[in-house]
């Protein structure tokens, strides 16, 4: 890029068009949140015109031949590794998506925008419904979109990658598929391991009567330990918990309630709490700009995996927060010592909601979802079949079936979303955690001294100084490199599941 001034007009224009995208699909994100949280029931055709609107200004801001013209005069490149600043990266991630979006016409982005928005409402009615045929041809019309847009961007090894590229960038179907072939026969093994093990681990503890205005304070508590500031943040529940960002300084977070299931409250806002940590720890530098994002879903993953189960799952953390709440709830928890609760949250068995799944089989299910995606998009499944699929494939990598549609197809909002692509992030993020847990050890020393003593502002810090603060600035691989001396591998994840798991099921 040229850095003499002549080249400072350029830039400026293409920050303008920048910053107009991000309000753009910031004020979508208000939309959306509205949307699952306090909108009337009746108000989903009027919200989704609105969405999509917002949506097919924004793609048209980003589609500009005036932007694609000024990128070309700054130099910009859409290949990663190149060296450079955060000017660099904001022309990196500009020309990625301009080159993306100049492929996609208008019409396709305000269709696919209309239909995902009643999709969710479809698919929210079908789950209390336990009732897939009602949220089918939402799914078909998705579906259908959505590999014609695959088809305007281009692919060479599978329509997927096309989708996937948009959440894990500069990673394929094939590399993804890799991955998780290495990965599911050493999660299987464990699995049975621990199953063969004969430990009388058991979670009844956490399956009494807990009222949620009790479990909203403590939860509320536990996000002001670890760094969350309500004075730029928002709590609200929902049917799926979620994490959305309005703007640098208003990042909100859903979560859901079980008054007959403690872990999935504490555990879901403590989950959504490690995205918002991301989002609000973006620097200066990248603030306002698109460059304002998680390095890719996957590393975005790896912050609300990291909290939610590396931190929030240890003994350490636990050691510190079990006397809140058993004051929370004396009669449910006064009579059961802390190591009672640190097994039953860490119990390992198969189950049929993914959100809830413990760390060993939670990969299972999103190899699940990833290898029924795949085949919607490449034509090898019919959406019809999807729930015979999904029953089978939940048989054969969880030994377990589903007894209705919204504990087994219906759980998850993605595909009501169109967000194909987005669950192999899941499982990545795993991985990524764990790679990063590992530098982050090397660098403060071990997290359960400071989750013990309740010092979750030196953990918060190593991540803003080292993740949190660069958002986009670099693409996933070259993150991952820089902090461990590594490219990502499953390795350090496997070898933590091993080290925690040992001793609670006393494995040989």
């Amino acid at each position: 890029m040229a850095s003499d001034a002549s080249a400072q007009p350029v830039l400026e224009r293409i920050r303008e068009y920048d910053r107009r995208m991000v309000v753009l699909r910031q004020s979508a994100a208000l939309l959306h949140w509205d949307q699952e949280t306090y909108m009337p029931g009746a108000g989903d055709d009027g919200r989704s015109e609105q969405i999509a609107l917002l949506e097919s200004l924004a793609h048209e801001e980003l589609s500009s031949p005036v932007l694609g013209e000024l990128l070309e005069q700054a130099g910009a490149t859409a290949d990663a590794g190149k060296p450079g600043g955060v000017d660099e990266a904001l022309l990196r991630e500009l020309q990625r998506a301009h080159k993306r979006a100049a492929r996609v016409p208008t019409r396709l982005v305000e269709e696919l925008a209309r239909t995902a928005s009643s999709a969710q409402t479809a698919w929210r009615r079908a789950r209390e419904q336990a009732h897939f045929g009602t949220f089918l041809p939402s799914l078909e019309r998705l579906l259908g979109l959505r590999r014609e847009y695959a088809e305007a961007i281009g692919w060479e090894g599978s329509p997927y990658d096309a989708l996937l590229d948009e959440y894990e960038p500069f990673t394929s179907t094939a590399e993804v598929q890799g991955v998780f072939t290495a990965l599911q026969p050493r999660l299987t093994e464990l699995s049975r391991r621990i199953a063969e093990s004969g430990s009388p681990v058991h979670n009844e503890i956490l399956c009494r009567d807990y009222p949620v205005e009790a479990q909203e304070r403590f939860g509320r508590q536990v996000l002001k330990s670890i760094g969350f500031e309500f004075e730029r943040g928002r709590l609200d529940t929902s049917t799926h918990p979620f994490s959305t960002s309005i703007g640098g300084d208003d990042v909100r977070i859903t979560t859901r309630y079980n008054a007959r299931f403690l872990s999935s409250g504490i555990f879901g806002t403590i989950h959504e709490a490690g995205h918002a940590l991301y989002e609000l720890g973006f620097g200066e530098s990248v603030r306002g700009s698109s460059l304002a994002e998680g390095a890719s879903l996957g590393i975005h993953e790896s912050q609300s995996r990291f909290w939610e189960n590396v931190v929030g799952r240890s003994l350490a953390f636990w050691k510190h927060f079990y006397p809140a709440l058993q004051r929370c709830f004396p009669a449910q928890l006064s009579e059961f010592p802390l190591d009672d609760f640190y097994r039953a949250i860490n119990l390992v068995q198969p189950s049929l909601i993914r959100v809830e799944a413990d760390e060993v089989t939670y990969g299972l299910h999103v190899i699940l979802r990833f290898e029924l995606e795949k085949a919607l998009i490449e034509g090898d499944l019919a959406a019809a079949d999807l729930p015979e699929a999904w029953t089978a494939s939940c048989k054969r990598l969880l030994g377990i079936e589903p007894s209705n549609d919204a504990e087994g197809v219906l759980q998850d909002i993605h595909w009501s979303m169109g967000a194909f692509g987005y669950f192999p992030t899941y499982a990545l993020g795993n991985l990524y955690a764990a790679c990063f847990t590992e530098a982050m050890q090397r660098d403060i020393g071990p997290l359960d001294a400071l989750s013990e003593r309740g010092d979750f502002a030196t953990i918060l810090d190593w991540l803003r100084r080292n993740i949190h603060s660069m958002g986009r600035s670099l693409a996933p691989q070259e993150l991952c490199s820089q902090l461990t001396g590594h490219p990502l591998r499953a390795e350090p994840f496997l070898n933590y599941l091993e080290a925690k798991y040992t001793p609670i099921y006393e494995l040989s």
